[in-house]
């Protein structure tokens, strides 16, 4: 039976559809980018900063994303010519729209209706993948480590899976698979670099990295923006696009400054954060995934922060990285049929390993 991982995260680049089959070790299918429509796009950044009526929004919003998330299902299984009936279930994230672990009562609100999305598919959807990590005591974040532990892992072989979307998170794997494998989010990975190229050039993302490449790395406005508390947090740690994004930036008065200037420093921003939460751990390989591989100025700021060991993407391990993340999603969803935990306490800070996910039958 195959399983699909839909994945739409902090960066709302798209929606990460993946077909896949567990044997030995995942494989992957079939993948599609199925596209936001603009006006559901507005409506998620909206939804991800405290503003009025937010409810009234919610309610459509949760509707119109099912039905994204459906079309987009039924769009990769035309492209495998397949039938929804030979998919055991659907392994959903939802849209994170705020992320709040370490307030007086933590929570976690990922959304999209899942009993829409079951019935358009009339496929089991598995999806609230998050909560019952927090329900024990966890950051319910990040999640995908297990997966990059049944994946990646090997022995005699000290390395880090990075994956960098809008946030950036950063799994430890030991050469002994004895040893706990630890992660956490290390901040900002796309998001602040994305906010600032729509905020100077009204572009979504910069593409090919070319904003960032005509800039400077400004060095007194990274100092100021590496002292932020969170950088030095102990893990277990996890953050989003509700604390890093445009108004936390505003406060360095980028104005000030060339806009490419800017735009160089926060690569640095992401690409120093990852590096300083990897120097300590004696690492041979770091393998990056997620949209951050396409930049070439982060990747190789990633080479020269960390000399001791060699950067590539997981292409190299034979796992496109455009469609990890969402590969573990489908995974979390096999894990749940097959009653396999799928969090780690280790990375995540919960009290026990559990089985996470909600099915929602069509």
């Amino acid at each position: 039976m195959y399983y699909i991982g839909i994945m739409s995260g902090t960066s709302l680049d798209g929606i990460d559809l993946v077909l896949t089959c567990f044997n030995d070790q995942p494989k992957l299918i079939c993948s599609v980018l199925h596209p936001f429509p603009s006006t559901l796009k507005q409506q998620l950044l909206q939804l991800c900063q405290p503003g009025n009526n937010e409810i009234e929004l919610l309610g459509p919003t949760e509707q119109q994303l099912a039905q994204c998330y459906a079309a987009g299902v039924a769009a990769l299984l035309k492209q495998a010519n397949i039938t929804a009936n030979s998919v055991a279930a659907i392994g959903c994230h939802g849209q994170t729209i705020r992320h709040r672990p370490d307030g007086q009562y933590p929570f976690s609100l990922q959304i999209g209706d899942m009993h829409t999305l079951a019935m358009l598919c009339q496929i089991p959807v598995i999806a609230d993948f998050r909560r019952k990590d927090i329900a024990y005591g966890g950051q319910g974040a990040p999640l995908v480590p297990a997966f990059h532990r049944a994946v990646f892992q090997q022995a005699a072989s000290r390395r880090a899976i990075v994956n960098i979307g809008g946030i950036a998170n950063v799994t430890l794997l030991p050469a002994d698979s004895d040893r706990p494998v630890t992660g956490f989010d290390t901040g900002p990975g796309n998001a602040l670099l994305d906010n600032w190229v729509m905020h100077c050039h009204a572009k979504p993302y910069d593409e090919n990295g070319s904003f960032c490449s005509q800039g400077q790395v400004l060095p007194k406005l990274l100092s100021a923006m590496l002292a932020d508390p969170y950088f030095a947090k102990p893990a277990p740690k996890s953050t989003g696009r509700e604390y890093f994004n445009l108004n936390w930036l505003l406060p360095f008065r980028p104005e000030r400054f060339k806009a490419a200037d800017v735009q160089r420093t926060l690569c640095r921003l992401t690409a120093q954060s990852i590096a300083d939460s990897l120097h300590s751990s004696r690492l041979q390989q770091v393998y990056v995934c997620g949209g951050g591989v396409h930049n070439p100025v982060l990747m190789a700021d990633l080479a020269t922060l960390l000399p001791e060991c060699t950067v590539s993407s997981t292409d190299a391990l034979g796992v496109d990285a455009d469609w990890v993340e969402a590969m573990a999603f489908a995974w979390l969803a096999w894990a749940y049929q097959h009653q396999v935990t799928g969090n780690l306490p280790e990375v995540t800070g919960a009290s026990k390993a559990c089985v996470l996910g909600v099915p929602y039958l069509p």
